[in-house]
């Protein structure tokens, strides 16, 4: 099912590569579906979530013009092997508007401390290196679409305001 997502308020935008995190512009009107990294070749957008370090982290919060939204989970929490594939479903249904990535808080544990991550599963929205929305606990494609459409809101609520500081990244 195709949904109307809004449009990115600049001319072009600037991705970060799931696969080497180079980033690659792309000029306004241009399928970013389509596109392929400038450095590597893969293509910018997959429909699956990447992993994402600590070392990856700038690169796609800070430099990437596309809202990112993060899984924070850990292989022995069962709520969060429930909702696997639920967001992997909707990572194919939301890019190239949204990019989805996963953080195992076990093996990244100073972007989940970073983040505060108390408990999981927990999902951060980040866009423009801030974090605009987060939710605690599984859910379901309906509640997580839901969520997805209430934070790209306020992200277009956010272009048009006076910017904030950025946080140190970790």
């Amino acid at each position: 099912m195709t949904h109307p997502m809004p449009h990115p308020g600049r001319a072009g935008r600037t991705i970060a590569c799931p696969t080497c995190d180079a980033l690659t512009p792309l000029s306004s009107g241009e399928d970013a579906k389509a596109a392929c990294c400038a450095a590597c070749g893969g293509k910018l957008f997959t429909g699956r979530p990447m992993a994402l370090t600590a070392a990856r982290f700038d690169a796609h919060t800070g430099q990437s013009d596309v809202p990112l939204v993060i899984d924070f989970w850990a292989d022995w929490c069962g709520p969060c092997k429930t909702m696997a594939p639920v967001f992997e479903a909707l990572a194919a249904e939301f890019e190239p508007h949204i990019r989805f990535a996963k953080v195992d808080t076990d093996a990244e544990r100073e972007l989940a401390t970073y983040f505060r991550i108390s408990s999981i599963p927990t999902l951060s929205f980040i866009h423009d290196h801030r974090e605009v929305a987060r939710v605690a606990g599984a859910m379901f494609a309906g509640d997580l679409r839901r969520w997805l459409y209430d934070a790209l809101s306020q992200t277009e609520d956010k272009e048009t305001a006076a910017p904030e500081p950025e946080p140190e990244t970790p």
